[in-house]
């Protein structure tokens, strides 16, 4: 049975991977798009560092994005001659961070799904006198329907499932920072088993159920991730 302490944490958790999921569709969108259409030589370099929190550590990405919003960095500096305080141990700290993080589950499957569509959709379009932006909304945007899909899904739950950023950036603060990943950590170390058996469970299940419906609704989904 869930505690209150396990419902705050899964609404924080839903709360958080919805506002991440939103603002990296707006975020991936033309970056997925670019790394498409581009023949820039700064492709390359932009997509290593779009990929690079699958492969880097995630307390080390916590880490520096610490310490870039912390009082001593340009962004802390920032946040505070706004009369914003410190992101850190906040609630839109762990977004900032979750950001970064998830950002290549967002552009990947984007990318991959643009890439599908290929150039004669957009010829055509010209052809018609469609502007760029018009041939984007009207022809790659419908196409491109099922790759957004998998990437706001994708994305979503990678955020449900983080805890080494979010840890470093969020801290420990019930209501506020706690998401569901921190609260099972919590159950652990006061020996509380059962509690986190249950919290445990409902995440397991929510992953596979996530997983399942994808890959039922998209067979093709392997060659996409």
């Amino acid at each position: 049975m869930l505690d209150h302490e396990a419902l705050q944490a899964i609404w924080l958790t839903i709360k958080l991977s919805a506002t991440v999921t939103l603002i990296l569709l707006a975020i991936g969108t033309p970056v997925a798009w670019w790394l498409v259409q581009t023949g820039s030589r700064w492709k390359v370099p932009v997509g290593a560092v779009v990929a690079l929190p699958l492969v880097l550590p995630p307390s080390v990405l916590g880490f520096y994005l610490l310490l870039v919003m912390g009082p001593n960095g340009p962004v802390g500096r920032l946040t505070e001659s706004l009369g914003l305080g410190l992101l850190p141990f906040t609630f839109w700290g762990l977004v900032v961070a979750s950001v970064f993080y998830s950002l290549p589950f967002m552009v990947q499957p984007l990318q991959t799904a643009f890439e599908s569509i290929g150039q004669r959709p957009l010829e055509v379009a010209a052809t018609l006198r469609a502007s760029p932006l018009d041939a984007f909304f009207t022809v790659v945007v419908p196409m491109a329907l099922p790759g957004f899909v998998t990437a706001a899904v994708m994305t979503f739950a990678h955020t449900v499932g983080e805890f080494g950023v979010v840890l470093m950036i969020g801290g420990n603060l019930a209501g506020q920072t706690r998401v569901a990943s921190v609260q099972i950590y919590d159950y652990v170390e006061a020996m509380q088993y059962a509690q986190a058996h249950s919290l445990s469970a409902v995440m397991l299940v929510f992953s596979f159920l996530v997983l399942l419906l994808l890959y039922l609704w998209r067979p093709n989904l392997k060659r996409e991730l």
